[in-house]
């Protein structure tokens, strides 16, 4: 769950960023803690060795022992002087007596500074000479630093994880808050994917980047809805457009199976021409339309292509079919960017159209302007108002209705080329016939 991924990431950071603040935190108290333990230590030495060497008692504080050495090392008798307060509750402390601590006794020179344990309390000790011989041993009882640290501690510990589940629900929180759009998408999509309703309505888009997202899913729903409305319009008008080849195929073995040898060879023969012709035009109207269905979709990739020389092919291609003169006008800088193969076909296209509706024998002319191509005839022109109607599906005009084929060849050409960015057009030339092409890019896509 996203939600619970990300509220995992924000506490884990969090809760390492309040670590490392708690940890330095406690680093840095506890080093001037021990700074003010040392400069305490040492004024208390300094002004116990002052008192001593005027004939004073240093006055009492708790946490604090003193004891004087003699000069052999040993401890004058009678425990610490009077007024020492021991360091606690209970007898005064007797602090033992290391190598460094005699040194300065016997020496009268230079200090000792050591920690040392007593009956479990931890001390810091400080050994100076007196002025008179000897020394005096000053130590500080720990046990109120320590019981400072361990409180801190705790605290430090229990802020932190207060902190800590504090962060999670508020990431908890506003995570759900941020990710409600998010959710509401996923449900809608879920819906759609379910039921299979394209019309269902997405969330509102905001301006944020799951507004992005949202407007992405809606523009892809959009295409979606337009390509099943194109796949429903198209398999309605080749349902149309095939009936009536199979009205015929199907009227005509019927009556040879009727018959069964009684017709004359002259109408055997030309029912069987019938069925020949049908059958090929049905053949010609299914490839046409699964490579309609098809071919905006395939998997070549575009490249530069010399639209002059592909021109010169299909031009060959087309006076080898049909026997027709075809010429081609190029001027130079024709390149362009393009799928070779949806260029070709789309050529042959135009050639054949301008075939189809041309007086037999008349010529065809194919002109190449940099990206652009036009294709002219000599045939009865575009009716005013259906420049645009030619490039439909199954789309016949005005007395074109008994012509041969099925509609589908500039709309095959349209198709593959808005597949690769460019446009057609169609128009009635002037002097008469029909001008038809397209013009395609000549840089890749985002160039």
């Amino acid at each position: 769950m996203l939600r619970t991924k990300i509220t995992l990431v924000v506490v884990a950071a969090a809760g390492l960023a309040m670590l490392f603040a708690a940890f330095t935190s406690y680093r840095g108290i506890g080093l001037l803690v021990g700074d003010e333990l040392e400069r305490g230590l040492e004024d208390r030495a300094g002004a116990v060795v002052a008192l001593l060497d005027a004939g004073r008692t240093p006055p009492a504080r708790p946490g604090w022992t003193e004891q004087v050495l003699l000069a052999d090392g040993s401890v004058l008798p009678g425990g610490p002087p009077a007024g020492a307060a021991p360091a606690g509750p209970g007898p005064a402390v007797r602090l033992p007596v290391s190598e460094g601590a005699a040194r300065v006794a016997r020496t009268g020179s230079g200090s000792s500074r050591e920690d040392v344990v007593v009956d479990g309390t931890e001390y810091g000790v400080l050994t100076l000479p007196l002025p008179a011989g000897g020394a005096v041993t000053v130590a500080q009882s720990y046990r109120g630093a320590a019981a400072l640290d361990r409180g801190f501690m705790w605290r430090i510990t229990w802020t932190t994880a207060a902190a800590t589940a504090v962060a999670a629900l508020l990431s908890w929180w506003v995570l759900g808050r941020i990710l409600r759009p998010v959710n509401r998408l996923v449900g809608a999509a879920h819906r759609i994917s379910t039921t299979q309703d394209l019309a269902a309505d997405l969330p509102p888009a905001g301006r944020d980047e799951i507004g992005r997202l949202t407007r992405s899913f809606e523009a892809m729903l959009d295409a979606l809805r337009r390509s099943r409305a194109q796949q429903r319009q198209l398999v309605e008008d080749a349902g149309h457009e095939l009936r009536t080849p199979l009205t015929s195929v199907r009227g005509s073995a019927e009556l040879l199976q009727r018959a069964r040898g009684r017709l004359s060879p002259e109408d055997e023969e030309q029912i069987l021409a019938t069925l020949v012709r049908e059958t090929v035009a049905l053949d010609d109207l299914v490839r046409e339309v699964v490579e309609l269905a098809t071919d905006r979709h395939t998997g070549e990739r575009p490249e530069a292509v010399d639209l002059a020389e592909a021109a010169g092919d299909a031009a060959h291609r087309c006076r080898r079919r049909s026997g027709r003169e075809v010429t081609v006008e190029a001027a130079p800088g024709g390149t362009v960017y393009a799928r070779p193969r949806a260029v070709q076909r789309c050529l042959d296209n135009l050639l054949s159209n301008a075939v189809k509706f041309s007086p037999p024998g008349s010529p065809v002319l194919v002109r190449v302007e940099g990206p652009r191509v036009s294709v002219h005839d000599r045939g009865p022109g575009i009716p005013p108002g259906q420049d645009r109607a030619v490039f439909d599906r199954f789309h016949r005009g005005p007395g074109t209705q008994g012509t041969p084929g099925s509609g589908l060849g500039l709309a095959i050409v349209h198709e593959l080329v808005a597949a690769d960015g460019g446009s057609v057009f169609a128009r009635t030339a002037e002097g008469g016939g029909a001008v038809v092409g397209l013009c395609l890019p000549v840089r890749p896509p985002g160039a």
